[in-house]
């Protein structure tokens, strides 16, 4: 650990996860390895084992992209296969980077790494503009509603540092970001292969008033206010102590205090907080994304994969459930299908009703399709636009446990509660 990280970690700084991704060649492995190494986030015997590997290719420098190619496999194909988790920190933020492959048929693994990031860095060759990978890439993040998108177009040593080219693909992936109702985005100019604008602003492009992408990182707000979001608390575990009983799970969203009328889903039934207690301290409130045990007053039938809510806000309780979905695994699927659903701690049993993919009946590995869902127990949802953690789904193969699909609930389209 560098003592930047060091130095990070004990200030009590908060953490931003983004993703990155990129087409193939576009020089997102080497962006990423200038990132962690001119922020100092590089340890010494990783740079010279990269500084090794770079001389036995013949290369003069260091290749700063096999920082985040860590399998060897990937290295003697020149591609990165999977996605790179890699954690660094600087004095002012910590930072979870999922590095995806550029490749269409690992669109899953783009899926699988900007699912729980906060902002998405999207990277263009200057040379080729935005091209179909782009626009599947920026279509991913609107699916998946990561909040903050930066369009990094790189090698701008490649075309003169010249800001006519910058502009024009900005255009162009603004009016593709528009017809997907992606959030604003942040355009930076880089060359991850010279160090502009990566860490240090460039002087030679001394016509770009932005900041550095290091920069940006660390000033983009990270998280909501967690008193903002309506409380939704997935039942994970029944901790009995005698006559009394605890629910132990973490808060997905919003807060709970000790007092409050709250309700089980989906049974329906009420009571009132008599206590919590996070790491075995008794509190009086607690907000998301703190894992915590509750007890009640009253003695309700309460069990894993139920969800306890407090205020107005209730989610949507139905067996019948709409959503956009990325299909995951090798094996297709198809209408008819019997799946489990698994959402937050709850997992029921399912059927494929109904399902829309772009030139197809079924949905194979890394397509990205609308699914609608009959589940045998009700599910209490809400809608992937307001809440990631409870508008968010997976389907399992009940025969072998795999993985089969993510799920993205649109209530827009789902039907009314039973």
């Amino acid at each position: 650990m560098t003592s930047t990280t060091t130095s990070a970690i004990r200030a009590g700084v908060d953490t931003l996860r983004f993703a990155t991704a990129g087409s193939v060649d576009d020089g997102k492995s080497t962006l990423v390895g200038r990132l962690l190494h001119d922020s100092k986030s590089v340890l010494t015997d990783q740079l010279e084992a990269v500084e090794h590997a770079s001389r036995n290719r013949g290369q003069d420098t260091p290749d700063l992209a096999l920082l985040t190619d860590g399998l060897r496999a990937e290295r003697e194909q020149g591609i990165t296969i999977d996605v790179a988790y890699r954690y660094f920190a600087t004095a002012k933020r910590r930072f979870i980077l999922a590095d995806t492959p550029g490749h269409v048929q690992y669109t899953r693994n783009m899926v699988t790494g900007a699912s729980t990031a906060e902002l998405t860095v999207v990277l263009v060759d200057a040379r080729n503009g935005v091209v179909e990978q782009t626009r599947r890439h920026a279509a991913i993040a609107a699916l998946l509603r990561v909040p903050h998108v930066v369009l990094a177009v790189n090698k701008m040593d490649l075309v003169g540092y010249e800001a006519k080219g910058f502009d024009r693909i900005v255009e162009d992936f603004a009016g593709h970001a528009a017809e997907l109702d992606l959030p604003g985005f942040t355009p930076i100019p880089v060359s991850a292969l010279a160090g502009d604008n990566v860490v240090e602003r460039s002087a030679r492009m001394d016509w770009y008033g932005g900041p550095a992408l290091l920069e940006h990182l660390e000033s983009v707000p990270v998280g909501a206010d967690p008193t903002g979001a309506p409380a939704r608390f997935p039942v994970q575990y029944v901790i009995r102590h005698g006559e009394a009983r605890h629910y132990a799970g973490q808060l997905a969203s919003g807060s709970l205090r000790v007092g409050d009328r709250v309700t089980v889903h989906p049974s329906g039934g009420t009571s009132t907080i008599e206590g919590i207690d996070v790491l075995g301290e008794e509190v009086r409130e607690a907000y998301a994304p703190q894992s915590l045990a509750l007890r009640l007053t009253d003695h309700l039938d309460v069990s894993r994969g139920d969800m306890i809510t407090s205020g107005p806000d209730v989610p949507a309780l139905t067996r019948d459930v709409r959503a956009a979905v990325c299909h995951l695994a090798d094996r297709p699927l198809r209408v008819g299908d019997r799946v489990l659903v698994r959402h937050t701690t709850r997992m029921v049993k399912a059927i494929v009703t109904n399902l829309t993919a772009s030139g197809s009946a079924e949905l194979h590995a890394n397509d990205l399709g609308r699914i609608t869902l009959r589940t045998a127990e009700p599910l209490a949802l809400d809608d992937y636009a307001d809440s990631r953690r409870t508008g968010a789904f997976i389907l399992i193969d009940p025969a072998d446990g795999s993985t089969l699909t993510a799920g993205m609930v649109d209530l827009s389209e789902t039907a009314a509660a039973i």
